[in-house]
């Protein structure tokens, strides 16, 4: 596919339409000069919910109210069943995301309580049985595969980490990614990234990043903390009227349900609310616009993003820089 078909409007193809697994590697030219971001990017919210541990001996995170921590301690039976149908955010693996064009993750990290190991997980209203460090390694397999993507991978919250277990999990990140790791000093265009071999950016929510050079600062996550979507599009609005940060960021459509919520809809789970809006959600995404300019948005978090056209839609937004150029 040529870039000049692309750049001159009157081509039949569209950016949606090109294989979502490599599709920084089949960016016309005209974007490989493009920092990223100034990019449309799709992000993975919460990435890593689909292997929360069902086991009841597994407890609910230390997050949670003490009342749900109350509850769950003594009716599991009757409370779990709850927990997972609303933390649940992703049903598909850490590689079926990537391949489905992924490039940002919400990771969040935690470390069990009353755990004797140093291993640690994610969590999302309970933990995963997977722990960090399979992850990490699978991302690094996949990398190795599709050498010319790259992928924003976001650490927060680190529930239960002590000095120590931060230095481990640097050292896991750094032994698992080595020389894919781009130094926060970096120009971030496809083409430098691609000329110097790298394809990871950590970004690590805590005062550690700023003294490691391949620790990137925290990337602001635009939160509507709305369960209907209109609420969620007209919160954005508004933001978007006092302009965008400066570098990476993230407009999350997610939506976020509240006790009330759960108890009003006993019946249904998160992911049919999230499918319920997704179109209204998605026709609100198309007229968005990547870019520098005031109200330009960056990357688009959203739950259970392999489900949708969610996101074909977001990297064809790219299309609108082209038109530009």
């Amino acid at each position: 596919m040529s870039s000049s078909v692309l750049v001159s409007g009157v081509g039949e193809w569209s950016l949606g339409e090109l294989p979502m697994e490599s599709w920084m590697a089949h960016l016309p030219c005209p974007l490989w000069d493009t920092p990223l971001y100034h990019l449309a990017i799709p992000g993975s919210h919460n990435a890593i919910t689909y292997c929360l541990d069902m086991n009841d001996r597994s407890p609910v995170d230390l997050t949670q109210p003490d009342m749900l921590q109350k509850l769950d301690k003594y009716m599991k039976p009757l409370i779990r069943p709850f927990v997972y149908k609303w933390a649940i955010t992703q049903e598909y693996t850490i590689k079926q995301q990537l391949d489905c064009g992924v490039r940002y993750c919400d990771l969040r990290i935690a470390h069990r309580p009353n755990d004797s190991s140093t291993d640690l997980y994610f969590y999302h209203g309970v933990y995963t049985t997977l722990t960090v460090e399979t992850v990490l390694m699978e991302i690094r397999e996949w990398l190795d595969a599709h050498p010319r993507e790259v992928v924003i991978l976001s650490f927060s919250h680190f529930l239960g980490l002590s000095q120590e277990l931060h230095m481990l999990l640097l050292t896991t990140i750094r032994n698992t990614f080595t020389s894919k790791l781009c130094p926060k000093t970096e120009l971030l265009t496809l083409r430098n990234l691609w000329a110097l071999g790298y394809q990871v950016i950590v970004s690590y929510e805590h005062n550690i990043s700023s003294n490691h050079n391949d620790l990137w600062p925290h990337i602001p996550y635009w939160w509507a903390n709305k369960c209907k979507a209109e609420s969620l599009i007209e919160e954005f609005e508004h933001r978007k009227q006092h302009g965008r940060p400066g570098g990476l960021f993230v407009t999350g459509i997610n939506l976020t349900e509240d006790l009330k919520y759960i108890c009003t809809h006993p019946t249904e789970s998160l992911k049919d609310l999230v499918m319920s809006t997704y179109p209204t959600l998605l026709s609100w995404v198309k007229e968005q616009t990547p870019g520098s300019k005031v109200g330009s948005l960056n990357i688009i978090a959203g739950d259970f993003v392999t489900e949708s056209r969610f996101v074909p839609t977001v990297v064809t937004l790219n299309e609108k820089l082209l038109k530009w150029s």
